[in-house]
């Protein structure tokens, strides 16, 4: 850094005199209406030696705050308890990142209606948020009782079969899944009503018609119940005749992420993917233990993984989930393939404004492992505290993020996983670079973040055409924010899910129309630089960037640039009695 600010002032000897001061020898830093950025930078109307840019002034938020700079993301489903523009608008503000539309419930109008809230949000804050669409996945139910319900008891017969006319009774009710009683054998496990009622299979219909079964647990069982079968793989597609119409419906309304429940195989991954084609990236729900004995093929097909801990832990032993989990976020990590811990994190708080010590430490225990995001269900859709359930989430966060090991022991681990080196699922971001290109990524920014902590950098700007510079720098768990300067928002969107990732829009072929002209990289990153003041990423005026970036511009795959760039921009290295200055002087 030092040798940088020599050669700049040798270069530019003859341009100082012309150069107003852009700061002050004081230190007390800009209003926090923008940074400084000297001559040329200025946007139309604004003194080009006053303030850069007067955005955030019209903020309706302070985004100095913490909420602002976590890593770990926060997806929250929205329900009945915050569906309107002002729920929605708090529950943002006090840290949702992705909001999850739960298509098994509510209507596409009603769907619509709320993208379209998002979104005002969205414009409202200047900041991306990602929108996630759930479809339901096949959902197997037994038929309807005469009674109201009935009791099954431990060692007693029960007999499935497909005679939908006649209604249950304690021997027998209709299963209207010819499909199950077709590949149902001998000692195969079903589960009803959420596994409260566990069944084996003694004997079976040649025909699949009807198979006989012992209870292994009784209880109550009453009208359309669901049916688990984890011992076998049921030959149906992934997508049910709804799903495909709440698909359409979803990719029509715009959203960035589709997840696909119910996992069995990775052909059902293939099976989504053609129908989304590039409209949206693509999410496995793990939650089958089908699904995790293929995990391996199942992320190298999906742009990111859920674990959906409500269901595997009806198909699977309930101590077994901790280990699938940590298995589940470890192989993601590997892989580079972002990965969403969810259900029931905070449940009490659907009913308490406060939530038990031990969801807490589940919450708490999800970052430590590396998740990408926690996801809220219930607790927000149709909780009595939504609003103390995001910011409950966020509150850990914050805290586990701040604690003195976190963050080195995220790198460590990246570092062991040989993160830097590993392929890239080749469905992310739509890249397939060869390892060469691989290595030129992954070369800068992990040069770019021994910079940054060396220099106690605010942020890493990264620019980027597809997004993977910003990915690969999430998958080294940088402890500072990283900004990814997008051209296109349904990028940015797609990337706010991503861990520590922060898109922002930045025109490079053109350039921004309060911005000069994209072709001067110098520019560019004053543009870059305003961008991250505006979102608060820093607070005075010599807090120091570390920029990536690939020239020329537009040139898929290129990385070979890294700049340290101060808050008030480029410019601001000529001066030497300044802080901006002194700060630079690092050996």
């Amino acid at each position: 850094a030092a040798h940088l600010l020599q050669h700049n002032r040798a270069r530019y000897q003859g341009r100082r005199s012309s150069l107003k001061p852009l700061l002050a020898t004081s230190s007390t830093p800009p209003p926090r209406d923008g940074p400084w950025l000297g001559p040329g930078y200025a946007p139309k109307g604004v003194d080009a030696v006053g303030p850069c840019s007067p955005l955030d002034a019209r903020l309706p938020v302070d985004k100095t705050g913490k909420r602002w700079c976590k890593h770990t993301k926060q997806i929250a489903t929205v329900g009945p308890s915050c569906s309107t523009e002002d729920m929605i608008d708090k529950l943002f503000v006090a840290g949702v990142d992705v909001f999850r539309l739960n298509f098994s419930h509510g209507s596409h109008e009603e769907k619509r209606k709320v993208v379209e809230l998002i979104r005002r949000v969205e414009q409202k804050y200047r900041h991306t948020i990602g929108i996630l669409a759930d479809l339901q996945g096949p959902k197997l139910r037994i038929w309807c009782f005469a009674e109201d319900y009935v009791f099954v008891h431990q060692g007693q017969k029960f007999r499935l079969d497909l005679e939908v006319d006649a209604l249950g009774d304690v021997t027998r009710v209709a299963l209207p899944h010819p499909e199950i009683l077709q590949t149902l054998r001998k000692d195969d496990l079903i589960l009803l009503d959420d596994g409260k009622v566990r069944l084996i299979v003694t004997e079976t219909d040649l025909r699949g018609e009807w198979v006989d079964t012992q209870v292994q647990v009784g209880g109550k069982l009453s009208d359309r119940k669901g049916v688990n079968t984890p011992s076998i793989i049921i030959p149906i597609s992934p997508l049910t005749i709804k799903d495909r119409s709440d698909l359409a419906a979803a990719l029509d309304m715009g959203v960035d992420w589709v997840a696909l429940s119910f996992v069995q195989k990775p052909s059902d991954m293939v099976e989504l993917r053609q129908l989304v084609g590039e409209r949206a990236f693509v999410m496995a729900k793990i939650e089958k233990p089908s699904a995790v004995e293929r995990l391996d093929d199942i992320i190298a097909l999906s742009d990111g993984v859920m674990v959906a801990r409500g269901d595997l832990g009806v198909e699977l032993m309930h101590e077994d989930v901790p280990i699938l989990q940590r298995s589940i976020i470890d192989k993601c990590r590997r892989r580079g393939c972002p990965v969403v811990v969810a259900t029931q994190m905070l449940e009490s708080m659907i009913t308490s404004p406060i939530p038990t010590r031990a969801e807490v430490n589940d919450v708490a225990t999800a970052l430590y492992l590396g998740a990408d995001a926690i996801m809220l269900s219930a607790e927000s859709a149709a909780g009595e505290y939504p609003i103390e359930s995001v910011e409950m989430q966020c509150k850990i966060i914050n805290r586990v993020e701040g604690s003195e090991n976190f963050f080195p022991r995220m790198q460590s681990r990246a570092s062991s996983e040989s993160v830097l080196v590993s392929g890239h699922n080749p469905h992310i971001l739509n890249m397939q670079e060869p390892e060469q290109q691989h290595l030129a990524y992954d070369s800068i920014t992990s040069a770019a973040m021994l910079l940054a902590d060396r220099l106690q950098a605010k942020a890493m700007i990264v620019f980027t055409t597809t997004g993977g510079t910003a990915v690969r720098a999430s998958r080294i768990r940088p402890s500072i924010p990283v900004i990814a300067m997008v051209q296109e928002k349904w990028l940015g969107r797609r990337l706010s899910l991503y861990w520590g990732i922060y898109p922002a829009y930045v025109d490079i072929d053109t350039g921004a129309t309060d911005a000069p002209a994209s072709n001067d990289f110098d520019a560019l990153m004053a543009r870059a630089c305003s961008i991250a003041w505006d979102q608060g990423f820093a607070h005075a005026p010599e807090d120091l960037f570390v920029v990536t970036a690939g020239l020329p511009f537009g040139v898929k795959g290129a990385a070979n640039v890294i700049r340290i760039v101060p808050a008030a921009g480029p410019e601001s290295w000529l001066l030497p009695s300044t802080q901006v200055m002194q700060k630079g002087h690092v050996s």
